[in-house]
Order: structure tokens, then C-alpha cells, then sequence
């Protein structure tokens, strides 16, 4: 394993925790009132956006996984099936969340908006990765499934970001009466805690466990 490649991780990987840090910095310099509990859901849409730019762009720029030269209909072809594959993540996290015990018809913005963050932290990563390939998604999600290191940063993070969600459904039915206890700020909290906490210890945890990391093309 290369140490230029880990560093070269390490790199993104704080590019996409800064761009989350700025998120909640920049927009309060440019919009009056904004904070990220008072104007939760705008917090939603722009971390979406962001994180989510920032990802493609890294992807484009760093090529983690270098496929073959393909024609511009299939380029097309791929980003559409992209696009096709995020939205229903945002569904099938809807419906998973709601299944969980998010309101059904009473909060449907704030809970498809935290879907759409959760899949940016998840889904978007996968498909700028591994592209729509479903059977690319189920071997890194396997044991032992990763082939490099960027796979393995991928499977760090997207459990990570879903743990995050998970934890921070905890203390909604605690009866604090907190700000932040409203839906689904402490999850969307939690995510985001998760997807950045998820950032920083994939490539240490890789660097700490290089010599016994072997990757093997399939």
C-alpha cells in the first residue's frame, strides 16, 4: 500500500469535513437569522448541496477507481442512472425512517430533507465510486469486499453516517423540551457527526492497519 495514496485520502477526506464545516459558518455571514437549528431545513438543503458538489468534484478530480474510456451516450446513460438511483435512496430512506417512527403525513419536507441528507452522506459516495453497479455496492459492503483503500473509507463512512442517524433518534421521546430535540434535527445532527467522525478515522484507522491490509483486484 502506497503511503502517497493514504495521504492523498486523508486529503479528501478533510476537504469534505471542511466543506461541512462550512456549511454552518458561511451562510450566516450571507443570510440574516440563519442558524443551524432556527433555519434547520435551509441547513438541510445547503449541506446537502454542498457536501454532495464537493464529492463529485473530488471524484472527478482524484479518480479513485480509474475505469476505461467509455463513449459520451454512455456517459449520458450513467449519469441518468445516477440520478435515478440517489432519488430512490431518498425514498427507500423515507420509507425506512418513517417505518422507524417519523411522522407518516405531518412532517413529510423535514423527513424526505433528512433523507436526501442521509443519502448524499451514503448513496451519493457509493455512486461516485463505484457508479450504478449494484453488484459493486454488495461486494464493498461485503466481508472482506473492499479493494482499496478508497472502498474501504467508503464502507467506513456510510456506517458511520447511519450510526450517526441512529444514536440521534435517542433523546426525541426524552421529555427535555430542547430546541434541538425537534424532528429531525438531533438525527440529522447525529448523521452529520457520524458521516465527519467517519471521514476522519478511515484513514487513520487505514494507515494504523496498512501492513495488514492487502487488497486483491476481483
Amino acid at each position: 500500500m502506497k503511503e502517497v495514496e493514504v495521504r492523498r485520502l486523508f486529503a479528501a477526506n478533510l476537504l469534505c469535513v471542511f466543506s461541512v464545516v462550512l456549511t454552518a459558518v458561511v451562510p450566516a455571514f450571507l443570510w440574516d437569522g440563519f442558524t443551524v437549528l432556527g433555519t434547520h431545513l435551509a441547513w438541510l438543503c445547503i449541506c446537502s448541496v454542498c457536501v454532495g458538489t464537493v464529492n463529485v468534484i473530488l471524484h472527478l478530480v482524484l479518480r479513485p477507481n480509474r475505469s476505461k474510456r467509455s463513449s459520451l451516450a454512455h456517459k449520458i446513460s450513467r449519469f441518468l442512472k445516477c440520478c435515478i438511483y440517489f432519488f430512490m435512496s431518498c425514498l427507500v430512506f423515507h420509507a425506512i425512517i418513517v417505518l422507524y417512527g417519523a411522522p407518516l403525513l405531518g412532517s413529510v419536507t423535514e423527513t424526505f430533507l433528512f433523507s436526501v441528507l442521509l443519502s448524499t452522506f451514503t448513496t451519493l459516495q457509493c455512486l461516485c465510486m463505484l457508479g450504478p453497479n449494484i453488484q459493486a455496492w454488495i461486494r464493498v459492503f461485503s466481508k472482506h469486499g473492499a479493494m482499496s483503500i478508497w472502498e474501504s473509507s467508503l464502507q467506513i463512512t456510510t456506517v458511520c453516517s447511519i450510526l450517526g442517524a441512529w444514536f440521534g433518534a435517542f433523546p426525541i421521546p426524552l421529555d427535555w423540551d430542547r430546541p434541538w430535540q425537534v424532528w429531525p434535527i438531533s438525527c440529522s445532527f447525529g448523521a452529520t457527526f457520524g458521516y465527519v467522525a467517519g471521514l476522519i478515522i478511515a484513514p487513520l484507522w487505514i494507515h494504523w492497519n496498512r501492513k495488514q491490509l492487502t487488497y486483491k483486484s476481483r
